[in-house]
């Protein structure tokens, strides 16, 4: 074996997977990266491992420092898995409206978690305020570097790898590019390294409909964990994405729930999303053509929830 290899190294070069039975005959196929098949069983794992590599080269991050973040769970235990492997401490700022598998497994990487209460479990922008505004605070002690994530613009180099992937995975024949929005990093760092090759493909960026801010319309409460944060992401770039698609909880679950019996694929509810907004542009391209989507993240992380309680 040449060299020294460590767990980062797991991150990335995920499997790309079709799906096969939910897609009706006459629509485009679609193509799904198994993001889940990660480390931690995330995309957020290649964002993290670029952010604290980068702060660390940079000297924001000092040796043995910690690293802060507020987080809907997903980021903090890819940032919590770089920063263990790497000799870092992490301090995170969560809240009771995202799932409990979340804050266990940034305990079991060594995580120190300050808690944000929510309004009845209701993701809403207010939490994400109080959220940032604590992580904020936090992060004026001494030798703690703030990731701000939302700001970071080391986010979005995180996923040229992801980009670059997709476009070898399918030997090139890929028209469209669907994906949810957060911080916005996930669907530019794939969309241009897409796009350096095939500068015509169509990117569609999809929200929560019941806060479809992207799309002009008020903030409002949902539980899409992990997207639709109830404001602008400040390095959302609208010039870079075609169309902007809505998808409702219950729809985004529904799918949740049929990619686990249908397609064998367990995966969580942005994943669901994903999936409901990628066969509506299937529809509309048509047979030959290939739309991509991202499988975020595991559904073990979302067993506690009430996404895999019912069955339809």
């Amino acid at each position: 074996m040449h060299g020294q290899l460590n767990i980062l190294d797991a991150i990335g070069n995920t499997p790309l997977v079709e799906l096969r039975h939910i897609v009706p005959s006459g629509s485009a196929r679609i193509v799904a990266k198994l993001e889940s098949a990660n480390p931690t069983g995330s995309m957020k794992d290649r964002l993290a491992r670029t952010m604290i590599e980068r702060a660390s080269a940079a000297g924001r991050l000092p040796p043995g420092g910690t690293v802060v973040e507020y987080t809907a769970g997903t980021t903090g235990i890819s940032l919590a898995l770089v920063a263990s492997a790497q000799g870092y401490r992490t301090h995170f700022v969560f809240s009771d409206a995202f799932s409990d598998e979340k804050r266990w497994t940034m305990r079991a990487y060594g995580a120190e978690i300050t808690d944000v209460p929510s309004d009845n479990k209701k993701i809403t922008k207010e939490l994400i305020e109080s959220m940032i505004a604590k992580a904020g605070e936090i992060s004026r002690r001494p030798n703690h570097w703030w990731a701000d994530q939302l700001n970071n613009e080391d986010g979005a180099a995180g996923y040229f790898g992801l980009g670059d992937e997709i476009w070898r995975q399918t030997d090139g024949n890929v028209d469209a590019l669907v994906h949810t929005v957060s911080t916005a990093h996930s669907i530019h760092g794939m969309s241009r390294a897409l796009k350096r090759r095939k500068p015509d493909l169509l990117v569609f960026a999809v929200e929560p409909a019941e806060s479809a801010v992207l799309s002009g319309q008020s903030p409002g409460s949902h539980k899409i964990e992990g997207i639709g944060l109830g404001f602008i992401p400040p390095l959302w770039h609208r010039d870079e994405v075609d169309e902007i698609l809505t998808v409702s909880t219950a729809d985004a679950k529904a799918m949740a729930r049929r990619l686990a019996r249908d397609e064998a694929i367990f995966a969580g509810t942005s994943t669901g999303a994903n999936v409901v907004a990628a066969l509506r542009v299937a529809e509309r391209l048509g047979l030959g053509a290939t739309v991509a989507t991202i499988v975020v993240d595991s559904g073990l992380r979302y067993l506690s929830t009430d996404v895999f309680r019912s069955v339809e």
